[in-house]
C-alpha cells in the first residue's frame, strides 16, 4: 500500500462525517429511553442538561477521553444529523455544575437505561432469565492523575496517586459484560469500602434488567468480608469470593488430606503470575468452612472452601540443569462459596471472574483513559456517562451480529465510519462508504434501532 502523490488535501467539504455510527447508536439509545430518562431524571442546574449529557455520551461513543476530544463532534454535517451538539468549553461547564445527588441521578439513569437496553436487544444478557446463571463482578482500580488540582486525589493500594474507580459488572456464560454499577471514590480508599452498598444496588440492576435465574457474586481477596458476602447473601446470591491467606484459612488448608485432592488439567493454560508461567495442570480439594467466625454470631457463614493448588517450578541447578524433586512444594488458592456447583466447576467459574478486567481495560482504553476535571464531582459525573456509553457501546455489537467485539473494535467497524449528508426533498440520504467489509453490521443495527420493538417473550 503506497500514497499517491497526486494528492491536494483540502478541508472544505460542509457534508462530510467521520462518525456516522453514532446515528444508529444513539438512535438505539433513543428507543431504548434514554432521552426520556435523561429529560425526567436528571435535574442539574443547566439548560437542555439532557441533550448535553448524551452529547458527552456520544463524544465517548466516538473515541473521546477528555474534554477537549468532544470537539470531534462538530466537523462537517454533524450539525444536520445531530441537534444540540455544543462546544467543549459548554460540557466542561456543564459537568463541573454537577453534585453529589446529580451524579446518583445519573447512575439511576444508567441502571434504567440497561433495563431499556436488555429489552431493546434481547441477546445483551443472553441466558440470564429462569434457570441460567449470571455472575455478578465486583473490582476496582486506580486512575492515576498528575497535578495538585485533581480533588479527591491519593496514593491508594497500587503506590500511585489517583482516583479510585469501583465497579460491578453482569455476564453470562454466553454474554459479554456490561456495567450494573460504578462509582468514583478518592484515591485512597479501601477497596472493599461501600462494597455491600455496591453489590445491593447492582442487584436490583440485575433485576430490572431481566435476570430472573441464579446469580454469583464473584470478587477476589481484596473483598474477602462480611459486608460484600453479607449482601450477597441478603439478596438470595451465590458468593465466590477468594479468600485471605489468614491463620485460620491455612491452617484448614493444611489439614486436607493427601487422598482429599483432585487432579485436574485445563483446557485453555492459565497464567500463574506469581511465577509468570503458564498452567495447565492442577489439584483441587473443599473442605467446609465457617467464615468471618471474629464477628457476632449472626454473621458466621457456614460454607465451602475450594482450593486449588499449582506445584512450584522447582530451581535450577548451577549448571542450568533441572534438579531432582525431593519435596513438592506447592502454591495454594482458596476461594470461598455457598454455591451448589461441583468442585471443579465452582473453581471454573472462579477464575473466570477475571473477565472483570476486561471491562476496566476497556473503560481506560475509552474514557476513563484521563479523568479530565479537576473538579472531582465533574469527573464522578464523567465516570457515569462512561458507564452508559460502555454498555450502549455494548448493545450496539450485540444488535450488530458482534456480541464478542471489544469496544475499541465497535469504534473502528460500526461508530467511525465515514460518510456524506445529502438531502432528497425533506430526506436526508447518508452515504457511506461502498464496499465498507462491515456493512450489513452497521445496518443490522440500524435496523433494530429504527424498528419496532421486539416481541415480549412468555
Amino acid at each position: 500500500m503506497k500514497a499517491s502523490h497526486t494528492i491536494r488535501p483540502v478541508f472544505d467539504d460542509p457534508n462530510v462525517v467521520s462518525t456516522a455510527g453514532l446515528v444508529p447508536a444513539l438512535r438505539l439509545a433513543e428507543s431504548a429511553g434514554l432521552y426520556d430518562l435523561l429529560d425526567a431524571g436528571l435535574t442539574v442546574p443547566s439548560p437542555n442538561a439532557g441533550i448535553k449529557a448524551a452529547g458527552v455520551i456520544g463524544g465517548m461513543l466516538a473515541g473521546a477521553d477528555s474534554i477537549d476530544d468532544l470537539d470531534l463532534l462538530r466537523h462537517g454535517g454533524m450539525g444536520r444529523l445531530f441537534a444540540g451538539v455544543r462546544a467543549p468549553s459548554t460540557y466542561g461547564t456543564f459537568l463541573r455544575t454537577f453534585t453529589h445527588g446529580h451524579v446518583q441521578q445519573l447512575d439511576g439513569i444508567g441502571a434504567r437505561l440497561l433495563a431499556g437496553l436488555a429489552q431493546r436487544v434481547p441477546g445483551l444478557l443472553a441466558e440470564a432469565g429462569g434457570e441460567g446463571i449470571t455472575f455478578l463482578d465486583v473490582d476496582d482500580t486506580i486512575r492515576q492523575v498528575h497535578g495538585y488540582a485533581k480533588q479527591g486525589a491519593g496514593f491508594g493500594y497500587s503506590g500511585v496517586r489517583g482516583l479510585n474507580i469501583q465497579l460491578a459488572t453482569l455476564t453470562t456464560p454466553t454474554a459479554a459484560p456490561v456495567i450494573a454499577r460504578a462509582r468514583l471514590r478518592r484515591g485512597n480508599v479501601g477497596s472493599a469500602s461501600g462494597a455491600g452498598r455496591l453489590v445491593a444496588q447492582a442487584m436490583t440492576t440485575a433485576k430490572a434488567a431481566g435476570v430472573a435465574g441464579q446469580v454469583m457474586v464473584r470478587a477476589d481477596s481484596a473483598y474477602f468480608g462480611w459486608a460484600l458476602v453479607g449482601a450477597a447473601i441478603r439478596h438470595g446470591a451465590w458468593f465466590s469470593v477468594t479468600a485471605r491467606m489468614n491463620k485460620k484459612v491455612t491452617a484448614t488448608i493444611a489439614a486436607i488430606p493427601d487422598g482429599a485432592w483432585t487432579p485436574i488439567k485445563y483446557p485453555h493454560a492459565i497464567w500463574e503470575e506469581t511465577e509468570s508461567r503458564w498452567v495447565s495442570d492442577a489439584e483441587v480439594a473443599e473442605v467446609p468452612f465457617v467464615a468471618f467466625t471474629s464477628r457476632r454470631k449472626a454473621q458466621h457463614v457456614s460454607c465451602r472452601l475450594v482450593v486449588r493448588r499449582v506445584k512450584r517450578l522447582q530451581p535450577r541447578a548451577s549448571d542450568g540443569s533441572e534438579q531432582g524433586e525431593l519435596f513438592a512444594t506447592w502454591r495454594y488458592h482458596a476461594f470461598i462459596t455457598n454455591s451448589t456447583l461441583g468442585m471443579v466447576q465452582a473453581d471454573e467459574f472462579h477464575r473466570d471472574h477475571a473477565i472483570v478486567e476486561q471491562v476496566i481495560a476497556e473503560l481506560k482504553d475509552g474514557p476513563i483513559a484521563h479523568l479530565p476535571s479537576g473538579s472531582y464531582r465533574a469527573n464522578a459525573a464523567w465516570v457515569a456517562m462512561a458507564v452508559i456509553a460502555f454498555n450502549l457501546a455494548r448493545a450496539t455489537a450485540v444488535a450488530a451480529d458482534m456480541k464478542a467485539a471489544r469496544w475499541a473494535t465497535v469504534r473502528r467497524k460500526i461508530i467511525n465510519v465515514p460518510a456524506r449528508v445529502a438531502t432528497t426533498g425533506r430526506r436526508l440520504i447518508l452515504h457511506l462508504p461502498q464496499a465498507w467489509p462491515w456493512a450489513d453490521n452497521w445496518e443490522t443495527v440500524y435496523t433494530l434501532a429504527t424498528g419496532p420493538p421486539p416481541a415480549a417473550t412468555a
